[in-house]
């Protein structure tokens, strides 16, 4: 068995990110429970209650998530759908907040209790925003369908790259795979599911001309709509990986 991937180093062997998600949904799930780190509020988003999850498929070098990203099995708890949603609406009703968010790592990790989450959050008033890297929605078009059945969710797919070369540079995988996300949103399209696209397209991380390519390629694939465009933040964790993979931005 091929050792689990860690944050990027410098000359790193790129891996399938498919493979990864399988690997990694059986260190943070079991049956329908999902390891989560914590539950609070933050400010984003106008002020919102957040579950954040254990493990991801990719390994972007300018992610700010905790280190349970890199070692999944060493963080986090078990929690059921239920007590996700309990936690979520207890913390937002605290600080008053009318959105809920599943973040930190990837939410489509073990799919079947996302939505298990996404029924018990169905019975409320609350607007649930879903961050996803896009790349399992991508693979199973299925996925893009199945969110139909909420009216109260909202979709954030994050963009990594505008080229295969510039995707496994930045997130470890097989440049092949750099399709996937943009899959996810020609799929969600063809839904009635609300979504808007993000790209982490800060120059110091990716070039002009691939940030042009990006566009291009989602005009191609039908999206013409609100574009978000990060900047790379300068968290402890951001600034490690970084240097371990070789960008020194900071």
């Amino acid at each position: 068995m091929e050792e689990y991937p860690r944050y990027l180093r410098e000359k790193f062997e790129p891996f399938d990110p498919l493979e990864l998600a399988l690997k990694t949904e059986r260190i943070v799930s079991f049956d329908s429970l999902r390891k989560y780190t914590s539950f609070y509020c933050v400010g984003v988003y106008g002020g919102i209650s957040t579950g954040y999850t254990v493990g991801c498929c990719l390994r972007c070098v300018f992610c700010w998530v905790d280190w349970s990203r890199d070692f999944p099995e060493k963080y986090g708890q078990f929690y059921s759908p239920q007590e996700v949603f309990e936690n979520l609406v207890n913390n937002a009703k605290k600080k008053r907040v009318k959105k809920l968010r599943i973040s930190g790592g990837e939410p489509t990790l073990n799919w079947n209790h996302l939505l298990e989450v996404l029924r018990l959050v169905k019975t409320t008033n609350y607007l649930f925003i879903l961050e996803s890297n896009g790349i399992l929605i991508g693979a199973n078009s299925s996925y893009a369908k199945a969110l139909e059945e909420f009216p109260n969710i909202h979709l954030r797919i994050s963009l990594k790259a505008g080229t295969p070369e510039g995707f496994e540079k930045r997130t470890g995988a097989k440049g092949e795979f750099y399709e996937l996300p943009f899959q996810a949103i020609a799929y969600l399209s063809k839904t009635k599911v609300n979504f808007h696209v993000a790209s982490m397209s800060d120059p110091r991380l990716m070039p002009d001309f691939e940030r042009q390519k990006m566009i291009e390629k989602l005009v191609k694939i039908g999206y013409r709509r609100y574009l978000e465009e990060e900047i790379c933040d300068p968290y402890d964790t951001t600034k490690v990986r970084l240097n371990e993979a070789g960008w020194h931005i900071f």
